[in-house]
């Protein structure tokens, strides 16, 4: 099984259930994961022993699935699900069985969604338990549905975005069989609750290959149905002046290609900035997109919404969709207005599309090289000074309360950020001489 570690939490509930004379297993994920000598997120037991049972075993025991006949058994260095081997009645509802009966091991293996997830271990016999062919096609390299994949995708249509998650994030192969039944039943997928596929797309901009995740979503259909805003971006051209790349979905790609380990928002980010070029295109002097960024980011908020991301995450994304094209004018910006740019939280996150956006298409690295610059030469503090004055002391000098002191402050800000204010004495100075006036 490699060199990975069983968790010793893992091992403690399997020798006590042994002890009481049942049969627990390692199952699904995680041996599959240690197959490949890769750490497993989750250790899963599957046993014989019921969910009454394990509960009379271990002090801690959440009764979370026990319909199912699952619980989660609470140890100090972790949670471990425990599930009893079953098979599933009819899947009326497109996510959970209407009822599960007490089953064999094979029977339960061949209830699982792909052979690589429907193999057993058996840690204290040291013994691979394979009734599924996973293990021929773990070494095939190769994603399978257990039996036949359209009753697999019945029973849940999210298994099919989670067949693209597993093939993208192992660099496998999807079985013929597998993708074909996808294709035929893609637009099924939108039966599934909006925060599961969020969940799932998620996953596939994040763990390792976005690029081959995303380009199968698109080749299966699955793209059109969960984010048809993307799908409109293939076929459609760019100026090869400044995208010898090609179309717009080719250039979003190879942007995916270009990311190490992002982030939720910088994946979304790259994968959406620039959904708002196909309701913009335009052919003038040349193929144009004028305000795709503004139009983008308004779409990419109503897909925030659909989706239910958190609200800080939707408005992150909707901003590096709105702000990827402001480094355009870096080089020309007052310092002020360079300053608050360079200063955004989300900037560490906008720069690295910026970066990936230059080298999906014409290469040049210029005006990234410049920000990095300017933000090491500001440094935080010349980034985000002390502030000079503040409302009470404008009050103080008799400004009346209101929106006007807002006004008042920014400038204040400005001015300090352009280095023509050092210290308060000076501000409250230059306050007076422009607007004690009446200016």
């Amino acid at each position: 099984m490699g060199d990975t570690p069983i968790k010793e939490g893992a091992l403690r509930i399997i020798r006590a259930l042994s002890q009481q004379g049942y049969r627990a297993l390692l199952a699904g994920g995680c041996v599959r994961d240690m197959r490949l000598d890769r750490t497993p997120k989750d250790w899963d037991v599957a046993t014989d022993a019921g969910p009454e049972d394990v509960t009379r075993l271990f002090d801690r025991v959440l009764p979370i699935g026990v319909e199912f006949g699952i619980v989660t058994v609470v140890l100090e260095d972790g949670q471990y699900e425990v599930a009893r081997f079953r098979r599933d009645g009819p899947y009326r509802d497109g996510r959970h069985p209407d009822h599960t009966e007490f089953a064999t091991p094979e029977e339960d293996a061949r209830r699982r969604d792909f052979t690589i997830n429907g193999m057993f271990y058996d840690p204290l016999e040291e013994q691979l338990i394979d009734y599924v062919e996973g293990e021929r096609d773990l070494e095939r390299r190769l994603v399978r549905a257990i039996g036949d994949p359209r009753q697999r995708f019945e029973e849940d249509f999210l298994r099919m975005l989670r067949a693209v998650r597993f093939t993208a994030r192992l660099g496998f192969e999807l079985d013929p069989a597998t993708a074909a039944a996808i294709g035929e039943n893609s637009d099924k997928i939108v039966r599934v609750s909006a925060e599961r596929i969020r969940d799932e797309l998620t996953l596939i901009l994040t763990e390792g290959a976005p690029a081959l995740g995303m380009g199968l979503l698109m080749q299966l259909g699955l793209m059109q149905a969960v984010l048809p805003e993307v799908a409109a971006t293939r076929g459609v051209p760019q100026p090869p002046e400044y995208h010898p790349e090609g179309d717009v979905w080719t250039h979003v790609q190879l942007m995916l290609e270009k990311l190490d380990a992002p982030t939720a928002t910088l994946g979304w980010g790259v994968l959406l900035h620039d959904i708002g070029k196909p309701p913009t295109f335009t052919r003038a002097d040349r193929i144009r997109f004028n305000g795709h960024d503004a139009r983008g980011a308004e779409m990419a908020a109503a897909i925030g919404r659909r989706l239910r991301l958190s609200k800080v995450e939707g408005e992150q994304i909707r901003e590096l969709t709105a702000q990827h094209m402001r480094f355009c004018n870096v080089k020309e910006m007052r310092d002020s207005k360079l300053k608050r740019f360079l200063r955004q939280p989300i900037f560490p996150e906008l720069l690295e599309l910026h970066r990936v956006d230059c080298l999906a298409s014409h290469g040049k690295l210029d005006l990234y090289e410049f920000c990095r610059e300017k933000t090491a030469e500001a440094g935080q503090e010349r980034l985000r000074p002390p502030r000079l004055v503040t409302g009470h002391d404008l009050i103080g000098m008799g400004l009346e309360p209101g929106p006007r002191l807002g006004e008042i402050l920014q400038w204040v800000e400005d001015e300090q950020l352009e280095g023509r204010l050092a210290d308060r004495e000076q501000a409250l100075a230059a306050v007076e001489l422009k607007y004690s006036s009446g200016e």
